[in-house]
């Protein structure tokens, strides 16, 4: 009995073979969507790069450079290549935007067969809420804080020595500082995920108040420049964002 019983064939493993076989087709059809939905959007940033390149760059760099002209003041390059790098750099980053719809779309419709009726409206959601405090950071950053800042710098450099700044390290902290306050802008996204997730609580978030304006404020010194308007500036709306992602998380709880 006993070598019969040791001699008896496992008929599991070929099921468990087939079963493998059978999930393999799919699989590779998803990487290849996958690799395809890349190219796409790698194909969409190069060709929006190379448009704006060679006809925008020229009237993007005039209009980021505006303020500073506006009030007297040119902008000198001190390597030869160091105007046009300037130039691609913009160049770039509004390619990064105008991508960013193509990008955005083929991200969700791969992941949209996965989800449910309410994770795709959650997802929706959670997207536009993202992009929409991001853009109305970056304009906060530039319309108040950037413009602010630039008058303030400029008044308190006047009558003591004249101002020549460098087109490459005038677009790096510009770009810099916007897209600070864009990241920032996304605190109360941040919140409601940390809650959703379970990291922390409400009641936690509301225990923890006075602590995170002390660090908010450490923070809005760190990322903006060495003053005390440009770090307020920053740290008022921080605050502000915070008390509502408490909102937003005792809202969706």
């Amino acid at each position: 009995m006993n070598s019969m019983t040791a001699k008896q064939p496992n008929n599991n493993l070929p099921d468990a073979f087939d079963d493998m076989q059978a999930y393999e087709p799919p699989l590779r059809e998803h990487i290849r969507e996958l690799r395809t939905r890349l190219l796409w959007c790698l194909g969409f940033l190069c060709g929006s790069f190379f448009v704006i390149a060679t006809f925008f760059a020229g009237d993007l760099m005039q209009l980021i450079t505006a303020p500073i002209k506006s009030r007297g003041i040119e902008f000198i390059y001190l390597g030869l290549s160091e105007a046009l790098v300037a130039q691609l750099k913009v160049a770039f980053i509004a390619a990064m935007i105008v991508s960013a719809p193509v990008i955005f779309w083929h991200i969700w419709d791969f992941v949209k067969p996965a989800l449910y009726e309410n994770e795709k409206k959650a997802v929706i959601i959670f997207s536009l809420g993202s992009a929409l405090l991001f853009i109305i950071g970056v304009c906060f950053g530039y319309g108040v804080v950037f413009l602010s800042a630039i008058t303030f710098f400029v008044f308190m450099g006047e009558n003591i020595a004249t101002p020549m700044l460098s087109i490459s390290q005038y677009v790096g902290f510009l770009f810099g500082f916007v897209l600070s306050f864009g990241i920032v802008f996304e605190l109360p996204v941040v919140v409601y995920v940390l809650c959703r997730l379970g990291v922390v609580t409400v009641q936690q978030l509301i225990a923890l108040r006075k602590y995170m304006v002390l660090v908010i404020f450490v923070l809005a010194a760190f990322l903006t420049p060495p003053d005390v308007m440009s770090q307020c500036l920053m740290a008022i709306p921080m605050i502000v964002l915070y008390e509502i992602g408490i909102l937003v998380a005792k809202w969706g709880s």
